[in-house]
């Protein structure tokens, strides 16, 4: 290697005392102004405390700041978020704060979306390999048998995490699992891999026939995947939110009929059957995408989140009842980017913070879901009369910062 390559590849500066210190970040941004050329005015400014970001981030240097808009109120009928809230949605997109305030106002005017938390069960998925099926099959059957001993040793591991179920799929001599916990108001994925970790650990100690080995993660998980496998058994939180429009409601708001928005859906459910889409919705992962970053959620589970199921129709009195599920919405309120000062502030703004609150949250997203897909099913539609579309006027005139 050259000299002048040593030297760009020089390593980022740490250190093994405090790496969150002001004196190893500052020599972190001179690093990168010098090796890169670029000024750090904006991303080096920051108002909260580095060492609160331990366990967040390496090699912390500065921060990304992000516009956060507030859309609302949402009226909420929930078993655990009752009432109006104000939602931070952290975004670069032009239009999408506007465009989902005018779904809360239709939410409002229609008395509020009805959310029900469906099911939880966050997961890890060991796979445990044999010989041959035979094998494969009599683990099974063990496995079952001693679910209590199991469970027993996953949950010595926390206290908060609760082991529910062990699913198995068992395919030629492999007998893959999904330990199904529930996680409190963490989104648990780190809780259940070391509580996981223990129980297979205690398994391949205990089990009393043959086994090649096992994986603590196989994949039947799907972390941070869409699978058909989480729209049905669900991960993290399964929360329908639903409610029915009135034709009045719908036409003033939106201008749009209940009976243009049923056909609407019909023809995105059969785009969604032709090419193997993970929902028939139109953007769930807009608003979810924007609440997340402002609320400190791990992004990546955008993922699963998106995955959905819409079901609309025409009630015999004319008006639209609209329900969407989300089978793998996954959201805290205690760990993790919660802590962060920012994403604290915008979880407060909601009640949201601290212990007790994650279905609170769940519902409130779920509903926030809704207000987005009406504007936008509603606004894609083209006005016969004047020829115009309202998703691209909203575009040209509120994003267009170019």
């Amino acid at each position: 290697m050259s000299a002048d390559a040593a030297e760009n590849s020089a390593k980022i500066p740490r250190s093994a005392d405090n790496d969150y210190s002001a004196d190893i970040i500052a020599r972190r941004q001179q690093f990168i102004e010098e090796k890169s050329g670029a000024t750090l005015n904006h991303t080096k400014r920051f108002s909260f405390d580095a060492e609160s970001m331990e366990g967040n981030c390496e090699h912390l240097f500065g921060v990304a700041q992000l516009p956060i808009g507030l859309a609302g109120p949402l009226l909420v009928n929930g078993e655990h978020a009752r009432g109006e809230f104000y939602v931070p949605m952290a975004t670069v997109e032009g239009t999408l704060v506007a465009s989902y305030n005018r779904g809360m106002r239709v939410i409002r005017e229609s008395g509020g979306v009805t959310t029900t938390v469906m099911g939880e069960a966050m997961q890890r998925a060991p796979a445990f390999i044999f010989k041959n099926a035979r094998e494969a099959r009599d683990f099974a059957h063990w496995l079952a048998a001693n679910f209590d001993a199991i469970r027993a040793q996953a949950e010595s591991t926390t206290s908060v995490g609760k082991l529910l179920e062990i699913e198995q799929y068992a395919v030629h001599a492999i007998v893959y699992t999904r330990f199904d916990y529930s996680t409190g108001d963490a989104a648990g994925q780190n809780m259940t891999g070391k509580a996981t970790y223990v129980a297979c650990e205690w398994i391949k100690a205990n089990y009393p026939g043959p086994m090649s080995t096992y994986m603590l993660s196989g994949g039947m998980d799907t972390e941070k995947r869409t699978s058909f496998v989480n729209s049905l058994k669900g991960r993290g939180r399964k929360v329908t939110a639903e409610l029915t429009i009135p034709r009045k409601v719908l036409m003033e708001v939106l201008r749009i009929t209940p009976e243009q928005m049923a056909h609407g859906n019909q023809i995105a459910t059969m785009a969604a059957f032709l090419t193997g889409s993970s929902n028939n919705a139109a953007h769930p992962a807009n608003g979810l995408a924007a609440l997340f970053m402002a609320t400190g959620q791990d992004m990546a589970n955008i993922g699963e989140a998106n995955q959905s199921s819409v079901y609309t129709y025409v009630t015999r009195e004319g008006d639209l009842h609209y329900s969407i599920t989300l089978p793998a919405l996954i959201m805290a309120t205690y760990g993790g980017g919660t802590n962060l000062a920012t994403q604290r502030e915008c979880l407060q703004i909601m009640d949201c913070y601290g212990k007790g609150k994650a279905y609170k949250l769940l519902e409130i997203a779920a509903g926030m879901v809704v207000a987005g897909e009406l504007s936008l099913g509603a606004a894609t539609k083209r006005d016969k009369a004047t020829g115009k579309n309202e998703w691209v006027d909203a575009h040209e005139k509120l994003g267009r910062n170019r």
